[in-house]
């Protein structure tokens, strides 16, 4: 079936309500801090309160006589019985070395790298005896100055014997000679200095986990929240804890949102799974805020200079890029690859810049370990180029819409300089209509009235493009990716017609349970409620890689697909026997099997219950049942894309910034649910808004300590904060997937950031402000319009 067969069935693009939501709003959801075990016990970690020492003693003698305390677990007690953290992506650097790759111990041995890195656990009781103990742990530590700095990284002292310079990698993409040569022949040269700010996640469910052990049949299982539990129980048993894998069960239960946080394997998911197998009984632990603040990883934190040369109408000649992008203290999961990979790859945008050059430079630093964040490597892209676009367009004379439609690519498939080839869009679509809909032919008298009242009202654009569903995994391998990154689905079509599908894909507030629903009811002519949609446990469904990355309904819904192809062949072998006609001759559509040219027919549900009860059937050609498996590996990326546009009033006596209007106009192809996908964009609007206006992780410079550690501090955006969003939509349908889809989940953070500093921008460059760093606080603005004056 054909993607434009499949867009126009029943159940598609129709706003069927969310299935899971009964039991999220009528508190019935269960995670894995609801789970209770059986002879349970408590862990807490013991952290360090310094960003660099070296550990000279642990004294738990008085902690582990303590009432309730079962045992107590050093880095030494680990050291030499399991392997460290891995990092799933290896970059080659650009002198053709691999990059650096320090140890990454569960529990610290010999040093502490950053504020919250683990030292010590605590098995006891309860929670209240667990920290009890944590507290009376007396570590002796030798304080180290701290790198926080990535640009002081080079002449700090060293996190890593491995890497003594806190060098990374230095990695490039791109043609440097052609692009310095289209640089030296260019009408003007528009540079740009600019900061990505770090992010903290803050799911709404803090990480949490529970190992357990079964002495008699040596099986271990880990509850825990996480986004891709096959890829947890892999990178665990295979290079950390070297069990056998089909021992070791990890079940990803209700998981109370994730934005990539929840993707890697964490050093407290092997301590309690190595500590359950040591006590034979099951331990959890639950992150209290300020632990996920310290440890969850990061996201975002690049400094980046950018240059754009174009020729005397405004039309792009080459971009050079050079980006320091920190790593951290350690290198998480996927940490490597979003800086490169899916950072400079995404640099070309929508535009028709013959050439690109990128550099990037990875550091370690005293602080969490950084890895990919809702988008991940993309908005970094996006923020980048967006910026300077805009710049281009003030430089050159030109409006912001203008120049963006002067260079838009308007052909496909397109070849992009950075590796990689579009295979559809159409970007002057979304961008009429998001001038339509954020009015702006009315602009000018909306500034004329905001100025009446001594504000200053301005515009901003963003024309992104993202590359989601990472593919196809022999390219990926090629390119340092240490796992595949295909996708499994198994419809099993029970005897009265229902159907369970299990994918290796993972629902953390996606609606999958809904949208696979309507995928699955759609294509064999049954009803939404009659589809259940099973994930998140190793046990039950096949190998598959998870959610991240918009790759679900692409990835995951297309092996579903291939997994329906099955099915509907084997049917129509059985319906052939049952209307005694040739399998050619068999139509299947509306949920009935029907001979071609006849009136005769018989419905879904028949078939299934012969294929379970095969009196009247070939067995010797046909199996009973039916069931079916598919795996998918993509032969490219899905390539999202739209316009955004912002519409601010600021007020230049306090700073303070309102976002008036937003509009959004994406292109997802075909859109399965528009209600789903509705709330995937306006979440992720809200959360870049966040990062453009206030949320800002920062640690002191000099001790490395974390100076934004709980709301209090690091402010997140609410429902005040934002507009009521205008949302629209383009349909190009992807060329290479059975469902024509495009990922959406990630595209309103990407978009939204850029669009909301270049509006902010456009408020204030009459008064001389010319440039300003996320997040654009009302100190931060008010900072920079007195800085003008002056």
């Amino acid at each position: 079936m054909g993607a434009s067969d499949f867009a126009n069935l029943p159940h598609i693009g129709e706003s069927v309500r969310r299935k899971e939501d009964l039991r999220f709003l009528t508190g019935a959801g269960q995670y894995t801090d609801d789970i209770l075990m059986a002879n349970q016990k408590a862990a807490v970690f013991v952290r360090s309160p310094h960003a660099h020492a070296r550990i000279l003693q642990v004294d738990t003698a008085s902690a582990a006589g303590m009432p309730g305390v079962r045992r107590i677990f050093t880095g030494a007690d680990l050291d030499g019985k399991m392997g460290g953290l891995p990092c799933g992506w290896l970059i080659t650097s650009t002198d053709g070395t691999p990059m650096k790759e320090p140890p990454h111990p569960v529990l610290a041995i010999g040093k502490v790298r950053y504020v919250g890195d683990q030292v010590a656990m605590v098995v006891a009781d309860t929670v209240q005896q667990a920290k009890d103990a944590a507290e009376a742990i007396v570590v002796q530590y030798e304080e180290l100055p701290a790198v926080v700095d990535m640009r002081k990284a080079a002449a700090g002292p060293a996190l890593h014997d491995a890497a003594p310079d806190n060098h990374c990698y230095t990695w490039a993409i791109g043609d440097k000679a052609a692009v310095d040569a289209a640089f030296a022949s260019a009408a003007h040269v528009t540079r740009l200095d600019l900061t990505n700010n770090r992010l903290v996640p803050n799911a709404i469910e803090p990480r949490s986990a529970i190992g357990m052990y079964n002495r008699a049949t040596d099986e271990t299982t880990l509850y825990v929240a996480n986004q891709n539990p096959h890829v947890e129980r892999l990178l665990m048993t295979a290079f950390v804890l070297g069990l056998p894998e089909h021992k070791v069960r990890v079940i990803a239960p209700d998981v109370g949102g994730g934005f990539g946080s929840k993707i890697f394997l964490y050093a407290e998911d092997v301590a309690l799974t190595w500590a359950a197998r040591q006590m034979n009984c099951a331990i959890k632990w639950t992150a209290e805020r300020s632990e996920s603040f310290l440890t969850d990883a990061h996201g975002r934190d690049h400094i980046s200079h950018a240059e754009m040369a174009m020729d005397q109408d405004g039309k792009f000649l080459a971009m050079r890029v050079h980006t320091d992008a920190n790593m951290g203290a350690y290198l998480s999961t996927f940490s490597t690859a979003v800086p490169t990979i899916l950072y400079a790859t995404l640099l070309a945008g929508q535009y028709t810049t013959p050439q690109v050059y990128v550099e990037v430079d990875a550091w370690f630093t005293n602080t969490a370990p950084v890895d990919a964040y809702r988008g991940a490597g993309r908005p970094e892209a996006t923020y980048l180029l967006e910026r300077l676009v805009t710049r281009c367009a003030w430089d050159m004379g030109l409006s912001q819409d203008e120049i963006r439609k002067r260079n838009f690519i308007t052909t496909f498939p397109y070849q992009t300089p950075v590796a990689l080839q579009y295979d559809v869009g159409d970007y002057h679509a979304c961008m009429d209509q998001a001038r339509k809909l954020a009015e702006v032919e009315g602009f000018a008298a909306r500034k004329a009235a905001s100025e009446a009242k001594g504000l200053r009202r301005g515009l901003g654009y963003s024309s992104y493009i993202e590359a989601c569903g990472i593919a196809p995994s022999n390219i990926a391998g090629a390119l340092g990716a240490r796992a595949g990154l295909f996708e499994c689905g198994e419809i099993r079509v029970h005897p009265t017609g229902s159907v369970t599908v299990f994918t290796g894909s993972h629902s953390h507030g996606q609606g999958h349970e809904t949208t696979f629903a309507q995928v699955v009811a759609a294509r064999l002519g049954i009803a939404v409620e009659q589809v259940d949609v099973v994930h998140g446990d190793t046990g039950r469904v096949p190998f598959g890689m998870g959610t991240y990355g918009s790759r679900s309904i692409s990835v995951g819904g297309a092996a579903i697909m291939k997994a329906l192809d099955k099915i509907e062949a084997k049917a129509k072998k059985i319906a052939a026997h049952l209307l005694e006609a040739s399998d050619a001759d068999i139509e299947f559509s509306g949920g009935e099997f029907k001979v071609k040219g006849t009136d005769k027919k018989i419905p879904f549900a028949q078939v299934a219950l012969t294929a379970y009860v095969p009196h009247n059937y070939p067995l010797d050609k046909l199996e009973p049942g039916l069931n079916e498996t598919a795996f998918y590996d993509p032969t490219n990326f899905t390539f999202p894309a739209g316009t955004y546009i912002c519409e601010v009033e600021v007020d230049p006596a306090t700073g303070v910034v309102r976002i008036d209007r937003f509009s959004a106009v994406d292109d997802f192809g075909t859109i399965i649910n528009p209600m789903i996908v509705e709330g995937q964009v306006h979440g992720g609007l809200v959360q870049g808004i966040g990062q453009a206006l206030m949320e800002n992780c920062v640690y002191d410079a000099e001790t490395g300590q974390l100076m934004t550690g709980s709301f209090m501090d690091y402010a997140m955006p609410r429902a005040d904060d934002v507009p009521s969003f205008r949302l629209g939509h383009v349909c190009t349908p992807c060329t290479h997937n059975p469902l024509g889809t495009k990922g959406c989940g990630e595209a309103g953070a990407i978009g939204s950031p850029p669009a909301v500093i270049n509006a902010v921008l456009d408020a204030l460059k009459d008064l001389g402000v010319t440039d300003l760093d996320m997040p654009a606080s009302p100190a931060r603005v008010w900072a920079a319009i007195q800085a003008a004056k002056a």
